[in-house]
């Protein structure tokens, strides 16, 4: 365990934020606030910056439900920032391949991003970084006051809190080592990664930590999931905290993503097989019955708790990611922006034949006008409350399709990618395939399905292929320094040990 003891006479603060609804006031969420210590922030910092309405010690923080659940709900707000999993990590994924074009040539709607431009000097880039690290530092803090602090929780409440905080912690830890680090199988997770902060960090004594390498960041995010695995809860009997909370089937798939990512194809089918029926009907057989909604377009429509959503970050009118951090200001029109339109020619998956004319996820999930070919997964009219799908049953599906076809069952690998492209296009025919032409029509489904949900470049990374970057106008090999964001300049300075 890296950093320093969890400190004893600190305090936290708790931001309590209201929603108002039909007349009724209902809370939202508390936030969490700490300081980021060990990364300077850029100088358009504005990360949860409030004045505190509580000042609580933690001694007692986690003494009671209510403020236990206050500080869990803070690490969720940190983790949904727009500048995070809230929008631009997601888009940055997107613009970073073939999938579409920049329209507006805006350096702060991610153009250096979409042209492999970036440097460490990147503030955008930095934020990911500084938000990720916050993120972690929140669920560090709230751990270990959940392990010390726990005479006014009953233990299995307590467990699940603790549990909420690795599951969060891991998505942290896996996102940043994505788009951070080298991909795990160009050399067997030995790249440098990241350092590894699992301690409360309250000063500046622990700054100075050493990288990790790629393959202890992920040994630690699978501890995390599988800890959270064992203490989450199966089902909250509530339809937004099912969706919005990490809960078992969500750990689970989560931990499906981090093993496919190593290409432990043998694990991800392990894990998909708790998800994961052998044979259609498709739908989860323990915890929250997770199945494909009948019509996509559902998925993506408030108020967003379709049986498919495994796992989204929920937004309100107080906790808004931002007009120039949101998902629909990129990708569609209304008061949105349009930065970025869909490429419609090939390399780009509009042109590609599996994605037929006829496909609900062209008809009712894209649009055309003068500017281009648009996305409308996501609203294009302010606030931009969407909620932001991280995990979907989709998803599950064809990951584990993926396994399969690689080193299991070839039929059931066809059937359950068939189960997704058939909820859409069911008259399209894949015809006879061999082995390689099915994870090949995996992979191309993948891009059609998630279109715009944050997955190409990661998509592509974790196979060790190059990035065909339309906006560099190149293929960007996975050896290039440039495949992956520079360590920020920050952070570097912050940290030496970054730069050895």
């Amino acid at each position: 365990m890296n950093g320093t003891p969890f400190p004893r006479a600190g305090y936290l603060h708790l931001v309590l934020t209201l929603d108002f609804n039909l007349e009724k006031m209902k809370v939202l969420t508390y936030l969490l606030s700490i300081p980021l210590l060990f990364a300077a922030a850029s100088c358009s910092e504005d990360f949860l910056v409030a004045e505190p309405e509580l000042d609580i010690s933690d001694l007692v923080i986690f003494e009671t439900p209510e403020r236990a659940e206050a500080a869990i709900s803070g690490l969720y707000a940190g983790a949904k920032h727009g500048r995070l999993f809230g929008g631009r990590y997601m888009i940055y994924n997107d613009i970073k391949a073939e999938e579409f074009l920049n329209r507006t040539t805006n350096v702060v709607t991610g153009y250096s991003t979409y042209q492999f431009t970036n440097d460490a000097s990147d503030t955008y880039i930095a934020d990911f970084w500084n938000h990720g690290y916050l993120t972690i530092n929140k669920a560090n803090i709230a751990i270990a006051g959940l392990e010390a602090n726990t005479a006014g929780l009953d233990n299995a409440l307590a467990s699940a809190f603790i549990g909420e905080a690795k599951f969060v912690r891991a998505l942290c830890y896996f996102g940043l080592v994505q788009i951070f680090a080298k991909p795990y199988l160009l050399d067997n997770g030995q790249s440098r990664g990241l350092p590894l902060r699992l301690q409360p960090e309250t000063g500046l004594a622990n700054n100075e930590l050493a990288p990790s390498s790629v393959d202890q960041i992920y040994t630690q995010i699978l501890a995390d999931l599988d800890a959270a695995i064992g203490s989450l809860p199966e089902d909250y009997g509530d339809a937004e905290k099912n969706v919005t909370r990490a809960h078992v089937n969500a750990a689970v798939a989560l931990k499906m993503r981090v093993l496919l990512a190593k290409g432990d194809y043998a694990g991800v089918i392990t894990e998909g097989n708790k998800l994961v029926p052998d044979a259609a009907p498709y739908a989860a057989p323990s915890g929250i019955a997770h199945e494909l909604e009948e019509n996509i377009v559902s998925v993506f429509t408030a108020p967003y708790h379709s049986a498919e959503s495994i796992f989204s970050f929920p937004m309100a009118n107080t906790n808004s990611p931002g007009t120039q951090n949101q998902i629909g200001y990129y990708f569609n029109i209304g008061n949105g922006n349009l930065e970025y339109t869909i490429n419609p020619s090939a390399p780009g998956i509009y042109a590609h034949s599996q994605w037929g004319a006829d496909d609900r996820r062209r008809t009712q999930l894209t649009g055309t006008e003068d500017r281009g070919v648009y996305l409308t997964k996501f609203s294009g009219v302010s606030p931009f409350l969407d909620y932001v799908p991280v995990i979907r049953y989709a998803d599950v599906l064809l990951m584990l399709a993926e396994a399969e076809a690689e080193a299991g069952d070839q039929a059931r690998a066809r059937a359950l990618l068939e189960a997704v492209h058939h909820r859409s296009d069911p008259e399209y025919n894949f015809g006879a395939m061999n082995r390689q032409q099915l994870v090949d029509a995996i992979l191309v489904e993948r891009r059609i399905e998630l279109l715009g949900e944050g997955f190409r470049a990661n998509d592509v990374a974790r196979r060790v292929l190059p990035l065909n970057s339309v906006g560099a106008g190149a293929l960007i090999q996975p050896t290039e320094d440039r495949y992956v964001f520079p360590i920020p300049i920050t952070e570097r300075q912050a940290n030496p040990a970054m730069n050895e």
